[in-house]
């Protein structure tokens, strides 16, 4: 798919990154290391921000109590979130064995469906994050 460049003077390409503000960053962080398979890329424990690779983008886990985590004000719950989801794009994709492998970890799929996103269709899982966060698994 070729990329025009915009009017603005440049193009926008992807998702750098996502930064996720957490109420526990141990358990957000075995979420996205151990159930995920997101590698540590990097951590800057002055700031209190992890940031895990997801492909071409990172995820930046930073506990709402730390340095950066305390400029997004009251920490997300059942009441408010700090965002409505977000996409991981996954590649060679058996459904069977990531809801057999979800399941052992304790984490439900919420709903599964062929949806529409940036490669066009694909099959998907949406799934929630230790935090409440939104999670969709996108072959």
């Amino acid at each position: 798919m070729a990329r025009a460049q915009h009017e603005n003077g440049f193009t926008v390409t992807g998702i750098d990154h996502v930064v996720l503000r957490v109420t526990d960053l141990d358990r957000s962080l075995d979420f996205y290391t151990r159930v995920l398979g997101c590698p540590v890329e990097r951590r800057r424990d002055d700031l209190g921000l992890i940031q895990l690779r997801a492909g071409a983008s990172l995820i930046d886990l930073v506990p709402v109590d730390g340095v950066i985590g305390q400029r997004g004000g009251a920490a997300p719950g059942a009441d408010a979130h700090n965002m409505d989801h977000i996409c991981i794009r996954i590649a060679a994709f058996d459904p069977e064995a990531a809801r057999e492998h979800l399941r052992r970890h304790g984490v439900e799929v919420e709903s599964e469906g062929v949806r529409y996103g940036a490669s066009g269709n694909g099959m998907s899982f949406s799934i929630t994050d230790p935090d409440g966060n939104g999670v969709e698994l996108r072959a």
